[in-house]
């Protein structure tokens, strides 16, 4: 599925991603910059997420509770190897049933499980982003 949108289109945006997931682990494939944090920020206030949302560069994870769901944002910029992910106990949160969203997937692409959500964001010459969810 491919989408387009712009900034004031974000809520709408989200709500389709949740809407279509096959799966709870999301990962996001974007340049620096592109808005997977912005991204992120809105499917977590979808899902009911009433604290401050923030990107987890130096912890590597946050905690967000959802209306239903326990949700975990990872942020895996910052990491040397995958090492790093394996003792903050990446697994466990794996296997805990709760929302997964993943930025810089590709930094512990041996650890990914396979039934994730793929999300590739591209920015546009129009300030559009074009989304690819496979």
């Amino acid at each position: 599925m491919k989408i387009q949108y712009t900034l004031n289109e974000l809520s709408q945006t989200a709500e389709e991603l949740i809407k279509n997931a096959k799966h709870k682990t999301f990962l996001f494939d974007a340049e620096m910059g592109v808005g997977k944090t912005t991204l992120i920020k809105e499917i977590c206030k979808q899902l009911g997420v009433q604290d401050t949302i923030s990107s987890p560069t130096y912890s590597l994870v946050n905690e967000y509770k959802g209306r239903k769901d326990t949700i975990y944002h990872f942020d895996f910029y910052r990491i040397q190897d995958e090492e790093e992910a394996y003792d903050i106990g990446f697994e466990e949160y794996l296997d805990s049933g709760a929302w997964i969203f993943i930025e810089w997937p590709d930094k512990i692409s041996n650890l990914l499980p396979e039934k994730s959500v793929k999300i590739k964001i591209d920015l546009l010459d129009d300030g559009k982003r074009a989304l690819l969810l496979g």
